[in-house]
């Protein structure tokens, strides 16, 4: 490819819109420009990208017995009401009518459909496993689209889907796709963890998350220093504190005046934090949540949405908190109405004693106070975020903690479609059985942003060999230099007839302006000739990872010696 042909725009500033790295380079670096809040258009180099991912993720996917199909984008209503999620999804889902008024939704994902699909023609134990893929468009109405490509509203992802006879053929295919994931990652040069994750909407209760560790990671992930346990903040749980025996005081109500954080009341009553119950409130759609954890914790939102049992919450307002009989500042668990508002507890709340808590009354707390004796909660759970420092809740080891990416998920579905929406097949003794399903996800434009999240510099894009949009640019220094010139087009030549992926930078720039657009878009090698390095016989390669160079003779082998090279990147 000659860069003067090139449809890759490049820019010298960086977009103002541009909130995270990758945004920012793909911005500057041609690959791609915004359509519309959460949505962009991929220009040359970004879709080379993206079709290598799709290429690693394809034969991988082949390679473990999957099946590559294509579904509908758009689908009917009726499918969503079987299964039961039309209603409950949430405001992310992409709801159309057509001319005849019927309702259809933007695929945000195809549990739906491709049970739909299966349910018609697979009917007996002989014709599973199965397991169904596709590469395809999907689309979620973010509340606030940001990051780029991180969290748009229409997005490229790889999604799979999993048919057993029973839980432990779906461990099996659970292992295999697990074993996939770890390959198409390794495969595109990525640092990454698989770690234990929420389900979230998509259900089911067994799942992990492939994260690629990045300082600019919008999840959080906890893992141990001493064992391989690793979980999404979300959902990693965490086991009871026990305070030490104390013999129970009487409860008592003092003033704090002003005194509405947990620091400010631990201040003023010259009390350790872990001496004290925090509280946060949300509003869902059975009403209001009343949580509580001990004072030097934080709630996880994930862990008291799975507990309640409903779909999503949100901060209360105050006037929710004065109906429930409480206020901001001063809520505590003594005295709630459970008509007016469910109580959920940290399961090492119920393990301490004589703590400290809000009195439900402006300006006051709570001493001495006692589970049991003086509150009975409507749940008690780990609800807690886990914390840097935190005991393994494996091996006992110390917790730590690091930022990811989310590229792909893996679930174990079991039952929940199959059953919703009557996706069966008949066993040997000819009796009909739901089918054991999984699900698996890689978003695919997610991770071509993930990678540039993860190799970057001041300068630009640092692509792993694997997924870089072309492997090599050659730079002619003088193109008024006839033989320099000559010389480069033959490099040019030589690389692209031995199958690397070369671009020559023919334009009439400065060598400056070449070099720098060369370190912005980020290609693995770049070959530099001109007068100087040709007077002496040789060509320069610079490695754009390790800023390594080394002088080729021009008289040998060169085109060996930068495939070898690209081999070691």
């Amino acid at each position: 490819m000659r860069f003067s042909k090139l449809f890759a725009p490049t820019l010298r500033e960086v977009p103002a819109e541009a909130e995270v790295v990758s945004q920012q380079l793909m911005l500057r670096a041609g690959f791609m420009r915004k359509s519309a809040a959460g949505m962009y258009s991929y220009l040359p180099l970004a879709w080379r990208v993206l079709k290598k991912i799709e290429n690693i993720i394809r034969e991988e996917m082949d390679a473990s017995g999957a099946q590559e199909i294509l579904m509908p984008i758009v689908q009917p209503a009726e499918l969503w009401q079987e299964s039961g999620r039309w209603d409950v999804y949430g405001l992310e889902m992409v709801r159309l009518k057509d001319r005849h008024n019927r309702e259809f939704c933007l695929g945000p994902t195809h549990e739906e459909m491709v049970t739909s699909l299966i349910r018609g023609d697979v009917r007996s134990y002989r014709q599973l496993p199965m397991n169904l893929y596709q590469i395809q468009n999907k689309y979620r109405d973010e509340r606030r689209p940001r990051f780029g490509l991180m969290r748009g509203r229409e997005f490229i992802m790889k999604d799979a889907y999993s048919f057993d006879r029973d839980e432990a053929g779906l461990d099996v295919s659970y292992k295999t796709m697990y074993d996939a994931y770890t390959r198409i990652f390794d495969r595109c040069g990525l640092t990454y963890r698989p770690v234990e994750a929420d389900s979230g909407a998509i259900g089911g209760n067994g799942s992990h998350e492939f994260m690629v560790l990045a300082e600019s990671g919008e999840a959080e992930i906890a893992y141990c220093t001493q064992c391989d346990y690793a979980a999404d903040v979300e959902k990693a749980e965490l086991h009871e504190i026990v305070a030490p025996e104390e013999t129970a005081l009487e409860k008592a109500e003092v003033v704090t005046p002003d005194c509405k954080t947990i620091v400010d009341v631990c201040n003023y009553l010259n009390l350790p934090q872990d001496k004290s119950v925090k509280a946060v409130a949300f509003k869902s759609e059975k009403g209001l949540i009343l949580c509580f954890v001990r004072g030097d914790h934080e709630v996880n939102e994930i862990k008291v949405v799975n507990t309640v049992g409903v779909n999503e919450v949100e901060m209360a307002d105050e006037d929710m908190l004065i109906a429930a009989g409480t206020c901001g500042g001063y809520m505590g668990p003594c005295g709630i109405d459970p008509k007016k508002a469910i109580v959920v507890c940290d399961s090492t709340v119920m393990k301490m004693h004589n703590f400290c808590c809000g009195a439900n009354k402006e300006g006051y707390h709570l001493v001495n106070v006692n589970p049991g004796r003086d509150f009975t909660p409507t749940y008690v759970a780990d609800i807690r975020l886990i914390q840097e420092g935190d005991p393994c809740p494996h091996c006992g080891g110390k917790v730590a903690k690091a930022r990811g990416i989310e590229v792909g998920q893996v679930f174990k579905l079991f039952t929940k479609y199959s059953k919703a929406m009557h996706a069966t097949f008949l066993d040997e003794q000819g009796k009909e059985q739901p089918m054991v399903m999984g699900c698996y996800g890689i978003g695919v434009s997610r991770t071509m942003a993930a990678a540039i999240e993860q190799n970057n510099d001041k300068d630009g894009i640092i692509w792993p060999v694997a997924i870089a949009p072309y492997e090599v640019l050659v730079v002619p220094v003088n193109n008024k230099d006839a033989e320099s010139t000559a010389k480069a087009e033959e490099i040019y030549a030589a690389l692209t007839k031995a199958g690397v992926e070369t671009v020559i930078d023919d334009r009439n720039e400065r060598p400056g302006v070449k070099f720098k657009d060369a370190d912005l878009i980020g290609y693995p090698l770049r070959v530099v000739v001109g007068p100087k390095t040709l007077k002496a016989g040789e060509i320069e390669v610079k490695a754009r990872k390790t800023g390594e160079v080394t002088m080729l003779p021009v008289a040998g082998d060169y085109v060996a010696a930068i495939k070898e090279m690209l081999a070691k990147l």
